[in-house]
């Protein structure tokens, strides 16, 4: 059996209107993680990750202007 694909969520919720600006999914993703399949999962991450360095990216530029 493959590996199971691990949850992004670091436990630290902060939902900034339909997105978790801890983990970078959105509140659809977060509540339908556990029924979806490895292949969305998979794409879920992938996302995630996207969505969380632009996050960094518009905090880094916020904290620049101060």
């Amino acid at each position: 059996m493959a590996k199971d694909i691990e949850n992004p969520c670091v436990s630290l919720c902060q939902l900034n209107s339909e997105l978790c600006v801890s983990c970078g999914r959105t509140r659809e993703e977060i509540r339908k993680w556990r029924g979806m399949k490895r292949p969305e999962k998979m794409a879920t991450v992938q996302r995630a990750a996207t969505r969380m360095k632009t996050i960094v990216k518009k905090n880094a530029k916020r904290e620049g202007r101060q």
